[in-house]
């Protein structure tokens, strides 16, 4: 049976105990075992952490200690999978850029605020994205740094920003641990959409090593193909 470890917690804004919820739902109906801590204190083990399938932090802002943050790092270079959504886990523990550097992004801003209608491209059909179109979302449409390392799969466009286009699911790989975010989930109703879900959960079992293979569009052919 896969192992997974859940850590919720951070801004409260963002439903972090909802949302955790879901994650925990999808997994075990996937038949994971699952462990849920709402404290960072469950990164400090660093053998356990090398045990699992799976780390999901669902925590924004806030900060790490250093004896927390090695564990998780080191975990996933080992091979362990991390997978999260918006800001649980690409706007957790701004000033820790090596964290940044494993998940691939950091959230930057989020113009209008919450509300913002806008479309969710999907750009490549994958094991994640299986039978999925493109989709609207009513929510924060986040705008990041990202890492050109990424592979995207989904994509949206900032039109008050000269239409740049902003990855919005991605993987990666950190050493030999597999990583997947998605920006969707600010809330959890907008994790709980069938889209959202969808790729959450299979980002989840990708990360935790259910296809053995690279799943996502190189960064640059991935804007070539959005722009086309």
């Amino acid at each position: 049976m896969k192992k997974a470890l859940i850590v919720f917690g951070g801004w409260d804004g963002h439903e972090p105990v909802q949302v955790s919820q879901l994650c925990e739902a999808a997994l075990k109906r996937n038949g994971f075992e699952v462990e849920m801590s709402d404290t960072l204190d469950a990164f400090l083990d660093g053998e356990k952490l090398k045990k699992l399938d799976l780390i999901v932090p669902v925590w924004t802002m806030g900060s790490i200690k250093r004896e927390q943050l090695t564990p998780v790092l080191e975990a996933v270079k080992s091979g362990v999978g991390i997978a999260g959504c918006h800001g649980g886990m690409c706007d957790a523990f701004r000033q820790e850029t090596e964290w940044q550097f494993m998940t691939g992004g950091q959230w930057v801003a989020h113009p209008l605020n919450d509300g913002r209608l806008y479309t969710v491209n999907i750009i490549d059909q994958n094991p994640i994205t299986a039978g999925l179109a493109d989709f609207e979302v009513r929510s924060e449409k986040y705008y990041m740094h990202v890492d050109p390392a990424i592979r995207v799969m989904a994509t949206t466009a900032f039109e008050d920003y000269d239409g740049a286009v902003m990855p919005v699911t991605w993987t990666k790989l950190y050493g030999k641990g597999r990583v997947f975010y998605t920006s969707l989930g600010h809330h959890a109703d907008i994790l709980a959409m069938p889209q959202s879900l969808q790729m959450m959960e299979r980002g989840m079992l990708w990360a935790a090593g259910q296809w053995q293979t690279e799943i996502g569009l190189p960064f640059a052919k991935a804007y070539a193909l959005s722009l086309a």
